[in-house]
């Protein structure tokens, strides 16, 4: 349900994808939640222009006054917890069960919302579904920018295509999904775990194919750190890319002493991901 003559928004698509995977499969996991009851339901996208003189009444103070395009994600699930629902955009905060997901799916929609100078809010009565709403800015297209795709169609296209077989480790189904299609539209083998410990089942099966892990940072049951001590235990030599919303500080400490690793911090685009990749299936090592 869109609105008509939208106005432009200035935005990686790659990453606007993501926020509307992420919201999309957050929206799904709500109506199929057993404890809840829910079985199933309806997700609606909306879209329209809000004009600046409308922003205030919105009733999101911290909002700017300036014109948006709003994207709305709505589903007829039961809704949200009064007493979570400032908290579902904090990093590793998530109601899902252990093994079903860590949260990161909607602290990367904020991330990536906020790094387009955008916002986004969600709306929600329990046991009346629940809306998010995102704002994103008003670009106006000026001549330096319509003169841009002459300057690019200038320039060599990179290649991102490769070959080899990747293992994505991320209990977060949309960022996993995400990752996974991209990695196989540029010519990868994608092998997916949903946690270390099924990582470690997938190499049993696949480990004599797999070049490179890529591995989030922060799972139930066992994290990045203790999912490459034991990959150390038969492969010494191969190669990790970390992805975390933390720092890489934050969780260097706990790996072992001159360990090597790329890293990759999220929220990240598609092209980050298969630059990522590519460079590290191609590097004789993993950089630190």
């Amino acid at each position: 349900m869109h609105g008509r003559d939208l106005w432009l928004i200035k935005a990686d698509l790659n990453q606007f994808e993501q926020v509307i995977i992420n919201l999309v499969v957050n929206a799904r996991d709500a109506m199929m939640d057993g404890k809840s009851g829910a079985e199933g339901g309806l997700v609606t996208i909306r879209t329209r222009n809000i004009a600046a003189a409308e922003v205030p009444a919105l009733g999101h103070a911290e909002m700017q006054a300036a014109d948006y395009v709003q994207i709305d994600v709505e589903d007829t699930g039961p809704g949200i917890p009064s007493e979570i629902i400032d908290k579902i955009f904090e990093p590793f905060f998530s109601t899902k069960e252990v093994g079903k997901g860590t949260g990161l799916g909607l602290s990367t929609v904020y991330g990536i919302v906020k790094q387009t100078d955008g916002y986004v809010f969600a709306v929600s009565e329990p046991g009346r579904g629940a809306i998010f709403r995102v704002f994103l800015p008003r670009h106006h297209a000026v001549a330096e920018d319509e003169a841009k795709p002459a300057v690019a169609a200038a320039a060599p296209q990179q290649d991102m295509t490769g070959s080899g077989t990747v293992l994505l480790v991320e209990d977060e189904d949309a960022v996993r999904a995400f990752g996974a299609r991209a990695l196989a539209s540029r010519g990868y083998t994608v092998v997916e775990a949903r946690s270390g410990v099924e990582a470690l089942e997938q190499m049993k099966t696949h480990g004599s194919e797999i070049q490179l892990v890529v591995s989030d940072v922060v799972m139930p049951e066992m994290d990045g750190p203790s999912l490459l001590r034991e990959l150390r235990k038969t492969q010494p030599t191969l190669k990790i890319i970390f992805v975390s919303g933390y720092a890489e500080d934050a969780f260097k400490k706990n790996l072992p002493e001159g360990e090597t690793f790329s890293f990759l911090p999220k929220p990240f685009s598609l092209k980050q991901l298969i630059q990522a990749v590519k460079e590290t299936i191609g590097d004789g090592a993993a950089g630190s």
